[in-house]
């Protein structure tokens, strides 16, 4: 066993200043503000992926619908294909932005927005359901 002499130990190397803080993307996510509580942005980051399930779900959805050749006229079957589709990436967008907005929020001690998407989002699946049920039924 050797003993270490601390006079002996050698010095840690200094941080560069830009070094200190890690570059994150977005920047106008993380400049300004103060590092908020983990948990918080780690919530905020699931319900981000959250959206991003839900959009790879409603392009699924659209892609399905067209490649099974349901019976319903060709094309309603393709304006509802659409409809998904579009949905989907919208829900993509609306994640990403809910995501960079709440962060940055949460970094500025911010008031927090509150859910407007989701109810866009409903109707649009309503309305998909409907435009299904009357093409079934044509």
């Amino acid at each position: 066993m050797t003993d270490v002499d601390p006079q002996h130990e050698p010095e840690p190397t200094p941080l560069h200043p830009d070094d200190a803080v890690p570059q994150r993307f977005p920047r106008f996510v993380y400049e300004g503000g103060s590092e908020p509580d983990p948990r918080f942005s780690l919530a905020n980051e699931r319900t981000f992926l959250a959206w991003v399930r839900t959009a790879l779900a409603l392009v699924a959805a659209g892609v399905a619908l067209e490649a099974v050749s349901a019976p319903i006229t060709p094309g309603l079957r393709m304006a509802v294909a659409l409809l998904f589709v579009a949905m989907g990436v919208a829900a993509a967008v609306q994640g990403w932005v809910g995501w960079a907005r709440t962060e940055r929020a949460l970094r500025r001690g911010q008031v927090l927005r509150g859910p407007s998407f989701g109810a866009l989002l409903a109707v649009g699946l309503v309305l998909a359901a409907v435009l299904l049920v009357i093409g079934l039924l044509l």
